[in-house]
């Protein structure tokens, strides 16, 4: 088929047709299927990368299970079901995070039960001394309140840090978002300048294959760990 008959089919310029072909742009949707029918080929077959972009927004969509305008907008049960729910995957990554503890009662005798029942545990809080800390506490105007606030949560964890399956490291790291994922799901705490995370909206996420959210925010939350320092020492 020539390029000026299959102009003519799709209803384009030839010389579209020719930039389609030549410099391998990928038409508009509505292009691809008159290519399609014109070609007799589906669309996977002439633009792989194209239906697979497709079905990767369109699992990505699936992820997406709520947004809360704040932290506080988040059931406290959801937390806690979460938590209790999880069987392979607990990973924390915040400066502080002590709403945890108060919002879930028990909350590090809970982690200690789950680690002892063989889920994997890592957490990661911030250090107290870090420059990240002390920088984000002026950026929200709170000054040293919120280093009190990581040597609080170090000192409630302290219980259960020993305990097998639990790992702990600090991290001096700028944080964009604070990442508690409980094993195929996750809740993911953005971070606004000078707002605290509290006031920030948070996304319910949850993986389906092919999804790209979890996958994105589970690498940052290696990215900081791989920086982290731990053990905890017993001064934390």
């Amino acid at each position: 088929m020539t390029v000026a008959e299959l102009s003519e089919r799709v209803g384009v310029d030839p010389k579209t047709i020719e930039r389609w072909v030549l410099s391998e742009r990928v038409p508009h949707r509505n292009n691809r299927q008159a290519m399609s029918v014109a070609l007799r080929r589906d669309e996977e077959f002439l633009w792989p990368d194209a239906v697979s972009e497709a079905r990767a927004q369109s699992a990505s969509r699936a992820e997406f299970l709520a947004i809360y305008p704040n932290r506080g907008s988040v059931p406290a049960g959801t937390w806690q079901s979460l938590l209790e729910g999880a069987e392979e995957s607990i990973d924390l990554l915040a400066y502080a995070a002590s709403f945890l503890h108060d919002t879930i009662p028990e909350f590090a005798d809970l982690l200690c039960d789950k680690a002892r029942a063989g889920v994997r545990v890592r957490l990661l809080f911030g250090d107290p001394q870090g420059g990240a800390v002390r920088l984000r506490g002026d950026e929200e105007g709170i000054g040293d309140s919120l280093s009190g606030r990581c040597t609080l949560t170090w000192k409630y964890l302290r219980p259960c840090l020993d305990a097998p399956g639990i790992e702990a490291r600090q991290h001096d790291t700028t944080l964009y978002t604070s990442i508690f994922r409980f094993d195929e799901e996750l809740l993911a705490n953005t971070h606004v300048y000078g707002a605290p995370a509290n006031h920030s909206p948070i996304l319910h996420l949850h993986r389906i294959a092919g999804g790209r959210l979890f996958p994105h925010f589970i690498d940052a939350f290696e990215r900081v760990w791989a920086t982290g320092q731990g053990p905890v020492s017993e001064t934390a």
